[in-house]
């Protein structure tokens, strides 16, 4: 087996040769970025997750009166509770 065939763009050097794919791998990149960043977000603030259920069972109840939603129409959420209540 010899060296083989690389793709063009892979390595350092051909990146200088061919710089248009700079632009592609940064805009790759930085998508990664902000799906990993909204995944994290899901996962830390959404009241629907819970990572110890010893000290929080009900996690759902510490947003009664606050706004969870990612983007808000302009609801005020200080006079009636969005959370459902569960008993």
């Amino acid at each position: 087996m010899g060296k083989g065939i690389g793709l063009s763009g892979m390595t350092w050097t051909s990146m200088k040769k061919h710089t248009a794919v700079i632009p592609l791998y940064a805009l790759c990149a930085a998508g990664a970025g902000l799906a990993g960043f909204y995944l994290w977000r899901l996962a830390a603030k959404s009241p629907e997750v819970t990572w110890n259920r010893k000290t929080n069972p009900e996690p759902w109840n510490a947003y009664e009166n606050k706004q969870y939603k990612f983007l808000s129409s302009g609801r005020d959420y200080t006079e009636a509770s969005p959370a459902p209540k569960y008993k």
